[in-house]
């Protein structure tokens, strides 16, 4: 069985931060590469972060960029997505997803649909 677990959403002031966890289990616990999506209401998934297990590269989208850090602890089998200055705009649910053998090229780790297993999100409001 196959399962990613996120936690640390939470409401927080515009400027502040949060801490996302996605701990991986079963067939997902030893991924080619994770990332990190999020989907607020009326938008479609957009793409945050990702990182490889092996090497540990990794992606951000535009929007995030220097805000945004992502980083795995492969022994936890664990990816963390620290999120620092929050912008009202960030306000969406997140999802972390796996990517597993065969593994994906780099590019494709920003296309939600070309990975194989998804968690149940967790929210993230940004709002004074």
């Amino acid at each position: 069985q196959a399962q990613l677990v996120e936690s640390g959403g939470g409401l927080v002031q515009p400027g502040g931060s949060l801490r996302l966890s996605c701990a991986a289990s079963g067939r997902t616990s030893s991924p080619c590469g994770m990332g990190w999506f999020r989907q607020s209401p009326g938008k479609e998934r957009e793409f945050v972060a990702a990182i490889r297990r092996s090497g540990g590269t990794t992606i951000y989208a535009d929007a995030v960029k220097g805000r945004f850090t992502i980083s795995r602890d492969n022994a936890k089998n664990t990816v963390y997505l620290q999120m620092n200055s929050l912008k009202s705009e960030d306000t969406a649910r997140y999802y972390c997803a796996a990517d597993t053998p065969p593994c994906l090229i780099l590019s494709q780790l920003r296309v939600g649909d070309d990975y194989d297993y998804w968690g149940q999100g967790t929210q993230v409001t940004v709002s004074s």
